[in-house]
């Protein structure tokens, strides 16, 4: 958990780690294997997934909102070559204002 928390304040600082803590809990077993623990920007399926399963139907956000937030995200992770899921996720909530609905 500390590791991702890690992650998660290298690009916020104040990271609220009962937030972290629920990400982490709602992507489960996911985060078990290499592969789907990460985020890839370059794969658009990828990135539609990140839009539809956790955009969507998590923060109840889609279309143009969500791809700005999903693209920011990337942005503020390029330099990052391995995207935690986690982090992203974070990001992304955050980007579109939704911590507060996590918590």
């Amino acid at each position: 958990m500390t590791d991702y928390l890690a992650d998660v304040r290298k690009y916020d600082s104040g990271a609220d780690e009962a937030i972290v803590k629920k990400i982490v809990s709602h992507l489960g077993i996911a985060l078990r294997n290499r592969d789907s623990s990460l985020v890839s920007c370059s794969d658009p399926e990828e990135l539609n997934r990140v839009k539809e399963k956790w955009c969507g139907k998590k923060l109840g956000i889609t279309g143009d909102a969500a791809d700005k937030a999903v693209e920011a995200v990337c942005k503020a992770m390029a330099d990052d070559r391995s995207k935690s899921r986690v982090t992203f996720y974070y990001l992304t909530a955050k980007e579109l204002g939704q911590l507060g609905a996590l918590a």
